[in-house]
């Protein structure tokens, strides 16, 4: 009865650990990345007044243009890159699926760094690609080497996440010159963005101001809190862009018409108060783990990928973590390893500082 793709699909080990969240008396949940804030009343009372006006059914399958004319605007000035085409996706993960569907054949290999978001080679073993993971450890850096190893003609695409989920990685300049340096114009690029205003102590680069070829992916959910809402967009080549919204027609549909609506107030939407609150929790979490901890301090995201010091493993220490009301997520959720824990620090300073409290005591006593 269940397809054979099936095999190759697992759980997501993001909603096991949300599942059980639901089961603990007032957990620690260090586990979710949502942001801890809601969204702001006035992109709200947009959504509302939308509502009330009887703006609620279908919306043309790409998106309604009031919002595709100021967001083309805003993202070739933030990222200062120009772009063909954009439309409006049912959130990132819904501008992931549309992308791998109408770029990947079978056996076509798409090049993953490691740790990776939990969505991506799901994705791509779905439609029979081949996921080819790029070992980034410890440091998260991408080595040029390395991905110049394992470049070859059956390549078709780099799936690149800055500011990065679960390591709280941004690739600089630098690095992403280095990156699109070994493309030569037909791999595609897939940037996924979601994060790009939770920067800290650094500058933001999208791969898109570097490299033609590539697909940005970006969207609301975790700038303005509207992750329930499912508002993206994707931005790039126009052959891309309308295969992608074809595929649309047949699975998401069109986005909410609504949260379209209340989209275009948020652009304008002042967030830097919320982006300074989470600058101050990443380092509130560096601080608070370093001692016994490896970790790269997170630059960006509200994520860190720390490593007990402690010869202790991972699976162990997770579980010791749950036994105590702390939700953390092992690192072989988002990676072909397991030597770390995503931690998410999209929650109260309190609920962060008592969590942290008890991994330390946990990492000095097991």
């Amino acid at each position: 009865m269940i397809a054979d793709r099936m095999k190759n699909i697992d759980s997501s080990g993001i909603r096991k650990v949300f599942d059980l969240a639901a089961k603990i008396d007032d957990p620690v949940n260090l586990s979710i990345g949502q942001p801890d804030f809601d969204i702001p009343d006035e992109i709200k009372e947009e959504a509302i007044k939308a509502i009330r006006e009887g703006f609620n059914r279908y919306t043309l399958t790409g998106g309604i243009p009031e919002l595709i004319e100021p967001l083309k605007k805003k993202i070739e000035k933030d990222k200062k890159a120009k772009f063909e085409e954009v439309f409006i996706t049912s959130g990132v993960s819904g501008g992931l699926v549309l992308a791998i569907l109408a770029t990947v054949n079978p056996g076509d290999q798409v090049i993953i760094p490691d740790p990776y978001f939990v969505m991506y080679k799901h994705l791509v073993n779905l439609v029979g690609g081949q996921p080819v993971f790029l070992d980034t450890y410890p440091d998260f850096r991408i080595d040029p080497d390395k991905l110049k190893k394992l470049i070859n003609k059956k390549t078709k695409i780099i799936l690149l996440n800055s500011p990065a989920n679960p390591t709280g990685k941004v690739y600089s300049k630098d690095e992403i010159k280095e990156i699109t340096s070994l493309l030569d114009g037909k791999i595609l690029l897939i940037s996924d963005e979601i994060y790009d205003e939770f920067v800290y102590e650094t500058e933001f680069t999208s791969p898109a101001s570097l490299y033609p070829n590539t697909l940005l992916l970006g969207g609301f959910s975790k700038t303005y809190a509207m992750t329930g809402w499912r508002i993206g967009y994707a931005a790039g080549p126009s052959l891309l862009i309308k295969e992608m919204i074809k595929l649309q027609q047949y699975t998401f549909v069109c986005a909410p018409s609504f949260a379209q609506k209340a989209a275009i107030k948020a652009l304008d939407y002042d967030m830097s108060k919320y982006i300074e609150a989470y600058k101050n929790k990443a380092n509130i979490v560096y601080e608070g783990l370093k001692d016994n901890f490896d970790l790269i301090k997170p630059q960006g995201a509200f994520y860190c990928f720390p490593k007990p010091k402690k010869n202790i493993e991972i699976s162990k220490f997770v579980e010791e973590s749950i036994k105590n009301k702390v939700l953390i997520i092992p690192g072989n959720v988002f990676s072909e390893k397991n030597l770390c824990f995503r931690l998410s620090f999209a929650a109260k300073d309190e609920t962060i500082k008592k969590g942290i409290q008890i991994l330390n005591n946990i990492v000095k006593t097991i």
